[in-house]
């Protein structure tokens, strides 16, 4: 059993950042591959980051590359999503989400357990 909270969230203005933190539970948490989510009001949930159990890989939706970063300490039972250049389609509830491989997947169906999530406002 993994449980996952998220914090960080908030609202900030366009071209700003934030740091969101997912926290993690359990002593087995270097063997989950995680991912971010997010759902935007009216819409539905959706890929954002996923990093592998190891740190060694990970990928991005194309709406984010090359402005959010997605990480992890093992050490700290904690991944991480460094947003910057934030948008205000960028504002959505952003979810964690962990699952027991090695690698990460964009199929949220195939995450094993999720946080409560924690909301971004980004204004224009």
């Amino acid at each position: 059993q993994v449980q996952l909270v998220e914090s960080g969230g908030g609202l900030v203005q366009a071209g700003g950042s934030l740091r969101l933190s997912c926290a993690a539970s359990g002593r087995t948490f270097s063997s989950y591959a995680m991912g971010w989510f997010r759902q935007a009001p009216g819409k539905e949930r959706e890929f954002v980051a996923a990093i592998s159990w190891s740190g060694g890989s990970t990928s991005y939706a194309d709406s984010v590359k090359g402005r959010f970063t997605i990480s992890r300490v093992n050490a700290k039972n904690t991944v991480y999503l460094q947003m910057n250049s934030l948008k205000p389609e960028d504002t959505a509830v952003y979810y964690c989400a962990a699952v027991q491989s090695m690698s990460g997947t964009v199929f949220q169906g195939e995450y094993d357990y999720w946080g409560q999530g924690t909301q971004v406002t980004v204004s224009s």
